[in-house]
């Protein structure tokens, strides 16, 4: 018997070239042919700001997001809408976010698509407008999903009165990285190869405070984690969100390089990693660490799910929602940051990191198997359709 099949739009910060985004949709879409079976198969159609690279990297259909024709007809010819994950409903970025993605829902109910809410992380949403509007568009949902307990809590206060499951975020779902396969003829692969005995040290960083002060401590951070930890060190950026990163990332080494100049220390191996198209590219970078320093979310999740010790930096309340799930707080904030402290607590990972392994083992392997808890629900949504 031929497999009935879902053509199912798929709204996200999708084709921005983020990382952490890119992260969500590549598992969202890993967990739909997860579940896919001989009588029924999800057909992904992707609103994209560059379609043609999000059909590139993933091989599947993408449409224009801000293209209304395209948009009005996809949605049309769809069977449903998945809205997420990721922060998608916060105001504090911009106020044009959350109109966008109501829009989007509500025109789905409008031509009596079900709609699906896939582990997103809610808030924070400050305009009382904007509160009012997610209330009266969940209520209307046929499935919500959130990524921590905080934004259920959240969407509660707002008056969301439709059940709400909890979920990891999607990319605790990612295939462990189990292999690092190094060739000679790629540079970047080779830089996955440590030399034995010592540490790779993952750090992801973005813009915050106009004077930077997160930076520079930051810089101080890695000067001081060298004198604690008696191993060769190597650290290695990670840019997530292209090119502001880059840029950020370059801030900190700079500072890090005058920081040892100035105390006339040889500073320790720095490298940039360039050039993740595809989400894979990263996690392959994460998963050769020993420690991964982030104040991206999704370097702190790409870490979780390949089991690497991970030192938070929490600009935003979701670091802190996030880390919590693994027994684990943000070792400092952009606001209150500590360079001794930070240091001092990273070493200590470096130090009991099979320790860690080991005790955080069950908790990672069971977000891991409840990240794939939307993908099913969608499915057995659409098995009791008629």
């Amino acid at each position: 018997m031929e497999a009935q099949t879902r053509r199912v739009l798929i709204s996200g910060y999708y084709g921005f070239q983020n990382s952490g985004d890119e992260a969500v949709l590549h598992s969202i879409l890993y967990a739909l042919k997860e579940q896919e079976s001989d009588s029924l198969r999800v057909i992904p159609v992707v609103l994209s700001n560059d379609p043609a690279e999000t059909t590139r990297l993933y091989g599947v259909e993408a449409i224009p997001r801000m293209n209304p024709k395209a948009l009005w007809k996809a949605m049309k010819q769809s069977d449903g809408l998945i809205s997420g994950g990721g922060s998608l409903l916060q105001d504090v970025t911009g106020w044009k976010t959350i109109p966008y993605y109501l829009m989007i829902m509500r025109l789905a109910k409008w031509l009596k698509k079900p709609v699906f809410i896939y582990s997103q992380g809610i808030g924070p949403v400050g305009r009382p407008l904007f509160q009012k509007q997610i209330r009266n568009a969940f209520n209307k949902a046929d499935y919500i999903s959130v990524r921590d307990p905080a934004s259920a809590q959240l969407l509660e206060q707002f008056g969301v009165r439709r059940d709400i499951e909890i979920v990891p975020d999607p990319v605790m779902g990612m295939p462990l990285m189990k292999e690092q396969v190094v060739t000679e003829e790629n540079i970047d692969d080779r830089s996955l190869k440590a030399d034995s005995g010592s540490y790779t040290i993952g750090i992801s960083v973005r813009y915050w405070n106009e004077d930077r002060s997160e930076l520079e401590q930051l810089a101080q951070s890695m000067f001081e984690l060298q004198k604690r930890v008696p191993q060769p060190l190597q650290y290695r950026f990670l840019p997530f969100h292209l090119p502001s990163d880059e840029r950020a990332s370059e801030y900190v080494r700079d500072a890090y390089y005058r920081i040892c100049q100035a105390q006339d220390v040889k500073a320790r191996e720095v490298e940039m990693f360039h050039g993740s198209e595809h989400p894979e590219e990263m996690v392959r970078q994460v998963a050769a660490c020993q420690l991964v320093i982030g104040m991206r979310l999704h370097a702190l999740i790409y870490a979780a799910s390949q089991h690497v010790p991970m030192a938070g930096i929490s600009y935003d309340p979701k670091i802190g929602h996030f880390l919590s799930q693994i027994d684990m707080a943000p070792f400092a904030r952009t606001d209150a940051f500590d360079a001794g402290q930070f240091a001092g607590n990273s070493a200590d990972l470096l130090r009991s990191q099979g320790d860690w392994k080991h005790k955080r083992k069950p908790v990672l392997e069971e977000l891991r198997e409840k990240s794939r808890q939307p993908a099913k629900q969608i499915y057995h949504f659409f098995r009791l359709m008629k």
